[in-house]
């Protein structure tokens, strides 16, 4: 009986070390992958400048350079940037792009963020939709759906309770998926230990604030903008693409 005991145990020892040097040599011979958004150096800068669209037919645009902030909270290498949509009916929605560096946890459940700020999430609603999309070919881009309510005052101190609706994925450089535990806890591994690739991955978002029972028509004009703006920014899929 000591002797099984002491072979599992030799043997328990031998995984563990073989376990810790195969990470100290994956780490020590990964390159960074590239991303799957478009993107330009920015001077004196190890981050990228995310590009997204400026010109959206019917939209006015405009960079959000208040939610800088976000960056003191993130990781030194995480890129990241916002720009807000306006139709003149007043539909707006805010596109955001946070792209990670070596660490993986500038991307973060959105959850976090959204209960932060003051949104009660309606955990029912929560769900992957399906955006038919036109360009580089047709295909269908899976969506994380989340629905929250907030209220909110006016100048005069009025209360209103309205909603938001936040849609999400994630993009690497030949992949996109709604299931955030495709990409690290799979894919990230295997391309570690295949390729010695760490994958930078992208954490792509709209949000749209609307009225209440507005929801489904807001939801709809933001899979018209989502098919209209992704082809703009976003690299993948292509016809060479793995999804």
């Amino acid at each position: 009986m000591k002797t099984c005991q002491k072979i599992l145990g030799g043997l328990l020892l031998l995984l563990i070390a073989g376990t810790a040097f195969l990470l100290l040599h994956m780490k020590a011979h990964q390159r960074l992958g590239e991303p799957g958004v478009k993107t330009r150096p920015m001077p004196d800068s190890k981050n990228l400048e995310v590009l997204l669209p400026e010109t959206v037919p019917g939209f006015t645009s405009e960079i959000l350079t208040n939610v800088e902030t976000v960056l003191q909270v993130l990781p030194s290498d995480t890129s990241f940037r916002v720009r807000a949509y306006q139709s003149g009916d007043g539909f707006q929605s805010e596109l955001s792009v946070v792209l990670m560096g070596a660490d993986r946890s500038s991307i973060h459940k959105p959850q976090i963020c959204m209960t932060g700020q003051g949104w009660a999430l309606d955990n029912s609603l929560t769900r992957v939709e399906q955006i038919p999309m036109n360009r580089p070919f047709a295909y269908d881009l899976p969506v994380n759906k989340v629905v929250g309510t907030k209220v909110i005052t006016d100048a005069q101190g009025r209360s209103q309770t309205i909603s938001g609706i936040y849609l999400y994925w994630f993009v690497d450089a030949n992949h996109y998926t709604a299931n955030s535990w495709r990409w690290m806890a799979w894919l990230v591994p295997r391309d570690l230990l295949l390729h010695g690739i760490l994958e930078r991955w992208a954490y792509v978002s709209y949000f749209s604030p609307c009225l209440l029972g507005q929801e489904t028509a807001t939801l709809d004009r933001m899979k018209k903008l989502i098919a209209t703006t992704v082809p703009e920014f976003q690299l993948v899929p292509r016809t060479d693409s793995i999804n």
